[in-house]
């Protein structure tokens, strides 16, 4: 992971045609927490918590605390944490996780996308941007993408990105204190590269 003069970590970036994936600094917390405040209700009823646990503090110091600890994550290659930005404007966040090399070489992704946001496509610009990240920059074999069957809106971005379903995973995840069944969908070195040119054309490379 790249330094600045200050030694403070470099952000790291990606684009697609529209969006920008770049690793969160605490300069972005208060574009964060608006929209986490006023997307609670949408959010919250599908995010990761073991029944009787409370959710994560979002306080300013603690959003510094988490960006601090995806820079390590990603000095160490275990996980790249990204804000999903259209412009300056953050609508979003997604996660490469799980990051495991040696026979493995898998890795998971996740996303969120700020409710006033949804339907523009900017999820599958971001998802596709990650996956040229992973397969071409990181070199990994395989990625997944688990979603509770009846999230509706997020099986769209698996979709129009035709990403393959592996099967149902049941009692997958605690999500919002219940263990729910997960669809698994994923992609492989071998199908990225079939693919490659298509997903570029589609959702990286600037229109002709």
């Amino acid at each position: 992971m790249r330094l600045s003069r200050t030694g403070t970590p470099v952000p790291l970036s990606k684009h697609g045609r529209r969006v920008t994936i770049r690793t969160l600094e605490p300069s972005d917390y208060d574009q964060w927490i608006e929209i986490r405040q006023r997307c609670r209700n949408w959010l919250l009823v599908w995010e990761p918590r073991p029944a009787g646990a409370t959710f994560p503090p979002e306080d300013r110091h603690s959003f510094a605390s988490r960006c601090a600890l995806r820079d390590r994550e990603r000095q160490m290659g275990s996980g790249f944490g990204f804000g999903i930005f259209v412009g300056e404007q953050l609508v979003g966040e997604l996660t490469l996780s799980s990051v495991i090399r040696g026979p493995f070489q898998n890795a998971v992704i996740g996303y969120w996308i700020d409710q006033a946001q949804a339907g523009n496509g900017y999820v599958p610009e971001a998802v596709a941007t990650a996956l040229a990240f992973a397969f071409d920059d990181l070199g990994l074999h395989r990625i997944e993408i688990a979603i509770i069957p009846r999230n509706e809106r997020s099986r769209r971005v698996v979709e129009k990105l035709n990403i393959r379903l592996e099967g149902v995973a049941e009692k997958f995840l605690q999500i919002n204190g219940v263990w729910e069944d997960h669809a698994r969908f994923a992609i492989t070195a071998e199908e990225w590269r079939e693919r490659r040119d298509e997903f570029l054309d589609r959702w990286i490379l600037p229109e002709l």
